[in-house]
């Protein structure tokens, strides 16, 4: 890419290039989770459209801040979950609007990630850091730890202080297709419940600076506009898939090919299934009828261009037609991202302990249903939870 534009400034300090490039219009975001609101927000307040990655941030009140930035700085914004505009998606929104599945009451989503170390103890040891690589930098704002390739490179999406967790990568993709198509918001409850990790005796590890190797979550959302009913919402991660509804035949696959991704919506009149960014859509209706996405010529912009229509969008500017077209501007992905990192509150929750006196146990406070104010971003039923709606910034980094 340097070779290609060799005249292009190079930074490895994102401030420095947004003080003296006076002339970016907009910003693409591909950091680590971590880093994702800091950047966006210093370049929102300068007037700059942006495109993050997803998830849009790593907690919830980064997030919605994020969101409301974006209507106040009148800037074009678009998240990363490129399925969004993807003409499966589409396709998955048409079918549930002209009514063939009928009222949607359960979503069944599954991932095969993580595919990266998760559920392991904190590493030890000294290590240098790559030469060219400025470490107080990747920081930003969290936790100040020194270098270590347990972290990076890649291997940060385990580590609650950088990532979010197998949720955090595939949720905004799994969760984007049912979440638009049942025009669902906040959800009111959250359970969850993980995979321990057993390293030495018959007791598992107590590991909460980092992700569980697997998890399974389920969220509850009221009856919406677009779908008068109640919605359930299954997640699992770590390999754990989801299984064959009565109405798929058993060789069809589900989801993915290999079924290692995929997403079930079950409604009164039959179920819809996709794969991960909404490919491959088909129906399966209660009377044995089977409907596929019927064929279409590629359309490179349509199809594959996420990112270019968010450039369109760019150039045409804030509220106008090809901004209001985005698939995944803040508007839609602040809810849906808040929605996915809500499961996260779920699985830290569930680590949350407290001794009992005089002995060498715990209780688990946090290891039941979670009931969810969207609209101030607060667990009601258990305080210790809303420690993880927002983080301290390390000193010298703000939003």
């Amino acid at each position: 890419l340097f070779e290609k534009f060799a005249k292009a400034g190079r930074y490895q300090d994102w401030r420095v290039m947004l003080e003296k490039e006076k002339g970016i219009d907009a910003v693409t975001i591909s950091t680590p989770d971590h880093n994702h609101a800091a950047i966006a927000m210093a370049a929102m307040q300068l007037g700059k459209h942006v495109y993050v990655q997803k998830p849009m941030a790593h907690n919830i009140f980064e997030v919605r801040t994020m969101t409301e930035a974006a209507r106040r700085y009148k800037v074009v914004s678009q998240m990363g979950n490129q399925g969004a505009s993807s003409p499966g998606t589409q396709q998955v929104v048409k079918w549930f609007d002209e009514g063939l599945i009928g009222k949607v009451h359960t979503v069944n989503i599954w991932t095969n990630r993580p595919i990266w170390p998760q559920g392991i103890p904190v590493p030890s040891g000294k290590y240098e850091k790559p030469a060219d690589m400025d470490w107080d930098v990747w920081l930003g704002p969290a936790s100040l730890i020194d270098y270590n390739p347990a972290y990076h490179p890649f291997k940060w999406r385990g580590w609650w202080n950088f990532g979010t967790g197998a949720l955090g990568d595939m949720g905004c993709h799994l969760i984007d297709g049912p979440f638009r198509a049942l025009g669902l918001g906040y959800p009111t409850e959250v359970e969850a419940s993980v995979g321990s990790v057993f390293i030495a005796g018959n007791q598992p590890e107590y590991l909460p600076e980092g992700c569980p190797p697997s998890a399974a979550i389920q969220l509850k959302f009221p009856a919406s506009n677009k779908n008068k009913s109640a919605v359930t919402m299954n997640w699992t991660d770590g390999g754990i898939r989801g299984f064959h509804p009565d109405l798929i035949p058993a060789d069809d696959s589900i989801g993915t090919a290999d079924n290692s991704n995929g997403v079930i919506m079950m409604g009164s009149k039959g179920v819809l299934v996709h794969a991960t960014y909404g490919l491959e859509p088909r129906i399966y209706l209660n009377n044995g009828t089977k409907i596929v996405m019927p064929k279409q010529e590629p359309n490179n912009l349509k199809e594959y261009g996420h990112q270019a229509m968010w450039a369109e969008a760019c150039k045409a500017g804030f509220n106008s037609a090809a901004h209001e077209s985005l698939a995944s501007k803040f508007d839609f992905a602040g809810p849906l991202s808040e929605t996915v990192l809500m499961g996260n509150l779920a699985i830290r929750s569930f680590n949350v302990r407290t001794p009992i006196p005089n002995t060498n146990r715990f209780t688990y406070p946090g290891r039941k249903k979670l009931l969810w104010d969207g609209q101030n971003m607060k667990i009601t039923n258990f305080e210790d939870a809303n420690q993880f709606v927002k983080r301290e910034y390390r000193a010298g980094w703000k939003l």
